[in-house]
């Protein structure tokens, strides 16, 4: 494992549970591959956490993903929530946003084996389907189809912006980081 700079912003961290917790319930993860000409690439993918990995799966039939994924076996991804927006202080670029992020540094393998990739596509129908409408469950018929994979996290780091209460934000609180600037007077005056 490579050594990573340090978080700049640790006021903003997540607790290594709750970064997973996020992680876990989160609904989509941005993949960041590299390819063997050394060319960056993202492909965002449904995913669930089984056993300590992230699972997620793409088509069968070889891609940029998967000649990503053969050419070199890290990856880092992340999982992102926004918020809502809010105003802090007295100018226009006094703004900031509620948020959430996970990102994970790993390395991704592909599934061979079949009862894993059973258990993938039972945890990926019970977190985005989640409803009984009368099919045969468990029953995947194209499970060959798909190329399942699995990144094992080296790396959890989760960092949030709550949205302050009203009476933290601008007009009841000014928080303005240039409490100094004064605005220009508007044109014509």
């Amino acid at each position: 494992m490579s050594s990573a700079p340090p978080v700049r912003r640790t006021d903003k961290l997540m607790s290594d549970e709750d970064a997973r917790l996020f992680l876990a319930r989160g609904h989509c993860a941005r993949v960041a591959t590299v390819g063997a000409d050394g060319a960056p690439y993202v492909t965002p993918l449904l995913y669930v956490c089984l056993d300590g990995e992230i699972l997620m799966h793409n088509s069968a039939a070889p891609g940029h993903f998967r000649a990503n994924v053969d050419a070199a076996p890290r990856v880092c991804l992340v999982v992102d929530e926004p918020g809502e927006v809010f105003d802090y202080g007295r100018f226009e670029c006094d703004v900031s946003i509620a948020h959430a992020s996970v990102v994970v540094h790993g390395t991704i393998r592909i599934v061979d084996d079949r009862a894993l990739k059973q258990r993938f596509c039972d945890a990926l129908m019970a977190k985005y389907h989640g409803r009984d409408v009368g099919r045969p469950k468990g029953f995947y018929p194209r499970l060959d189809h798909i190329t399942v994979y699995a990144v094992t996290p080296t790396r959890i780091t989760g960092k949030e912006t709550k949205l302050p209460a009203a009476a933290d934000q601008w007009p009841a609180r000014d928080g303005t980081k240039t409490p100094d600037a004064v605005a220009p007077a508007p044109a014509g005056e």
